[in-house]
């Protein structure tokens, strides 16, 4: 069945009610629900404005790339079986976008996480290269918020704040602060944003292991 055309607005909205409904659903904790979902996207979107000046081409893919930034965590193994999670978020979709867009969609959520990138690396995706690596950013640039990482483990684990800081503070220097090292960014506002990021982040911490020291 084919849906009445609806305008990006409209699209937009519709992916960020699913994060709300799908978090209640499957109990997605705040650091993958709908302010990270916010975060994303909002990354996603100043990296698309950037490239698209060098990259015109891109304009018809900006539905995928912010679609697929909304719900990338919709999926999350963490949360659910991931294929089941993607064909899901893909079936909400049907008919306001097309075939090809989610099939997309599909694809760069599913190969997107920083695990699946230092396991396989990047998928071929020709075409649709770059938009696979400005949804890919946007999610790591959002990885510097410690707090995040902090509320995730408080979650998983149970843990009590101070052992929540602890796992995160390991994160950070095993993962998040060797990003940039690792040559993880590719486009060049995400190599200059995740510099800012990455200087604000240590920044942050400071005051926070004061807790940890005897």
């Amino acid at each position: 069945m084919i849906k009445p055309a609806i305008s990006l607005l409209q699209l937009i909205n519709r992916g960020f009610n699913y994060v709300v409904e799908t978090s209640n659903l499957y109990k997605i904790d705040e650091s993958h629900a709908l302010k990270h979902s916010m975060e994303v996207y909002h990354f996603a979107k100043r990296i698309y404005k950037t490239e698209l000046i060098q990259n015109p081409y891109l304009y018809e893919q900006e539905k995928i790339i912010y679609m697929s930034a909304i719900g990338h965590d919709m999926c999350d193994k963490k949360y659910m079986n991931e294929t089941e999670g993607i064909n899901k978020y893909q079936n909400y979709l049907y008919g306001y976008m097309s075939s090809n867009d989610l099939d997309i969609m599909g694809k760069i959520i599913g190969t997107m996480s920083y695990s699946k990138v230092k396991k396989y690396g990047y998928p071929e995706l020709g075409e649709y290269q770059l938009a696979y690596h400005i949804v890919r950013e946007a999610d790591l640039l959002a990885s510097y918020d410690i707090d995040r990482s902090i509320i995730y483990n408080m979650y998983k684990s149970n843990n009590c704040y101070s052992e929540g800081l602890k796992d995160a503070l390991n994160l950070f220097e095993n993962r998040v602060f060797k990003m940039i090292e690792d040559n993880l960014f590719i486009t060049d506002f995400s190599k200059s944003e995740a510099y800012k990021l990455h200087l604000r982040a240590e920044e942050n911490i400071k005051p926070l292991m004061e807790i940890l020291r005897p």
